[in-house]
């Protein structure tokens, strides 16, 4: 039996080599303008895509260009849920004009980890992202989605450490951020070999040092142990 899996980076970030990586990745979470971007990358990220047959995902945030997105705020439920609404629209208008469409929603940053606990903020997510599929960690942002009927797009991260809780360490611990790209690669494969905690997707950062070398080694890696890659 073939097994499948999605290798994602999040893009148009203005930090990364976006051409580069999507010419390995299989889907592109592309960065709505709250926290990076703007409507010429997200046009740019999202024809290239179009392209390669990359699927593209709306990487919603925060409204924090200052912190690239990464200080957790207190944003009342229906803001937020309009902030989210704002960049799903303007990234849905951005890739169907580029001859594609947009595929799921991805929280950034902060928000991602805010909306794992945070029910409120999760609900404001959801509410403002329609019906598209969710793609995330465990938690509420998923609960919720599931609970409405929404198609439930589990993550794992190769490029970042994990805490006994199963959560991501934070980035000003050691140990966060792998930067050796065997061990990248180790990680990626045990992350989908994992059978108790199987994840349809795998991020590698976009921001991180060796970017495109973490990507192509996973990919490779990947593609060596029998998986096909292939977008959300």
């Amino acid at each position: 039996m073939v097994r499948h899996i999605d290798l994602n980076a999040d893009l148009g970030e203005e930090v990364t080599d976006d051409a580069a990586l999507l010419a390995i990745v299989t889907s592109a979470n592309v960065a709505c303008g709250y926290h990076a971007g703007n409507a010429e990358i997200m046009r740019s990220v999202c024809e290239q895509a179009a392209e390669r047959g990359v699927s593209v995902g709306a990487q919603v945030s925060y409204d924090d260009r200052e912190h690239f997105g990464r200080v957790a705020r207190d944003v009342a439920h229906d803001v937020l849920r309009d902030q989210v609404a704002d960049q799903v629209e303007t990234l849905w208008s951005i890739a169907t004009a580029a001859g594609t469409t947009v595929r799921y929603v991805k929280p950034h940053g902060a928000l991602y980890h805010r909306v794992i606990d945070d029910e409120e903020q999760a609900a404001a997510v959801l509410e403002g992202s329609g019906s598209l599929p969710v793609l995330g960690m465990p938690g509420a942002l998923l609960l919720g989605a599931e609970r409405t009927g929404r198609v439930v797009l589990l993550e794992g991260f190769p490029d970042r450490g994990y805490g006994a809780d199963g959560r991501l360490l934070p980035r000003d611990q050691r140990g966060a951020l792998l930067e050796d790209t065997e061990a990248v690669a180790a990680q990626a494969l045990s992350l989908a070999e994992d059978a108790d905690h199987r994840v349809h997707s795998l991020c590698v950062h976009g921001d991180s040092p060796g970017a495109v070398d973490h990507a192509a080694a996973v990919r490779r890696a990947l593609e060596d142990a029998g998986w096909r890659v292939r977008g959300l």
